[in-house]
């Protein structure tokens, strides 16, 4: 394994797990106002990227050649890094969903993706991952 694609996975993971838990504050919020649910929306949106990113430094630390985010998260699901490839491409699809924020109704919808079916991927995924870092 290169020694430098090594660092590089572990050190993106570094910054995802900072943006999981920024986004798990706002996940765990009782009753957040529009505002809060703004801010939710978009660290779900940071946190995603950084998700498929530190996947695909992993892949490649790993020998596998990615580049784009659905290739990296159809080779994620076939290596078992990740238990729903389906819901991940979803994720990927509901981007641009996501970039409508303004409209109430669209992110109430975005909210509740993020905080019924989402999260849970994603923290799934963080600690999958941190058993990598571990090692």
């Amino acid at each position: 394994m290169d020694k430098l694609k090594n660092i590089r996975w572990q050190q993106r993971y570094d910054n995802l797990v900072k943006a999981f838990h920024q986004l798990e504050k706002g996940v765990l919020l009782e009753s957040p106002n529009e505002i809060e649910i703004q801010g939710i929306i978009q660290s779900f949106e940071f946190t995603f990227e950084l998700c498929w990113k530190t996947l695909k430094d992993y892949l490649e630390s790993q020998g596998v050649a990615v580049a784009f985010p659905r290739e990296v998260i159809k080779q994620a699901y076939r290596y078992n890094l990740l238990s729903d490839g389906e819901l991940w491409l979803e994720m990927l699809s509901k981007r641009n969903l996501l970039a409508h924020t303004y409209d109430e109704k669209i992110a109430k919808e975005a909210y509740d993706l993020i905080t019924k079916q989402y999260f849970s991927s994603i923290r799934q995924l963080v600690s999958h991952l941190g058993k990598f870092a571990d090692e």
